[in-house]
């Protein structure tokens, strides 16, 4: 039976993409496609790495194995479409989505993580939650549920999509760059350290929001004393 540290070794992004070069070749774009797709549009891809595999990618496009302009283009369509069939499906879906039952492949938790999230910021939910692991799955289906307009939607699904996969891979393809010139550290030589850096990031604003959230609860479970009491 694989252990959980074998799935975080096959989820490893650098695992990732040698994988794909070595077992699809020039296709490996089109296996990187796919992952970005489904970590975006499908509800069960929440757990595939999205800022660490970019980072990663633009760092082994700095290293020439990679085509970075291939990807610019093609990772972008894919995270456009992705939230495309999220927002779909959520649509479709309607109110049911929130009631759905807790099963192996959807835990009702993160849709209400999202919810609360597309709550609080509106539309600009979907440009937000770009940089929000799970939060930036769940988010377009939310945003379908809550009836939100295509035509806003999309304006905000490219945006996104642009600036998340623009900012991800340029910080991987050119941070490899300035860290051997100011270092003289080879980053592809500690992949898996930058993974681990980029992973931590990209949480802490879940963080923050759990901290914030429980801040919020103990407030509200604090008696109140009237003026009477005192």
């Amino acid at each position: 039976m694989e252990t959980i540290t074998d799935l975080l070794h096959y989820l490893n992004p650098k695992y990732i993409i040698d994988t794909l070069l070595q077992v699809m070749g020039n296709y490996v774009y089109v296996g990187l496609f796919l992952i970005i797709f489904a970590e975006t549009g499908l509800a069960v891809g929440f757990f595939l790495p999205g800022d660490s595999l970019l980072v990663v990618a633009g760092l082994f496009a700095a290293a020439g194995k990679l085509n970075i302009w291939i990807m610019l283009v093609s990772l972008f369509v894919a995270a456009v479409v992705g939230d495309t069939v999220g927002y779909i499906s959520g649509r479709k879906l309607g109110e049911k989505v929130f009631t759905r039952p807790k099963s192996r492949f959807f835990n009702p938790n993160h849709l209400k993580k999202a919810h609360k999230f597309y709550e609080k910021h509106g539309g600009k939910t979907i440009v937000l939650a770009r940089f929000v692991p799970i939060v930036r799955t769940f988010a377009p289906i939310v945003a379908g549920a809550a009836d939100m307009k295509y035509r806003d939607f999309i304006f905000y699904n490219i945006a996104g999509g642009l600036l998340w996969i623009t900012s991800m891979l340029f910080a991987g393809y050119f941070l490899g760059g300035v860290v051997e010139s100011a270092f003289g550290i080879k980053l592809e030589e500690h992949i898996d350290k930058v993974v681990i850096v980029v992973v931590f990031l990209s949480i802490l604003p879940i963080i923050f929001e759990y901290i914030k959230a429980r801040k919020e609860s103990k407030l509200e479970e604090m008696p109140v004393i009237s003026e009477n009491e005192m």
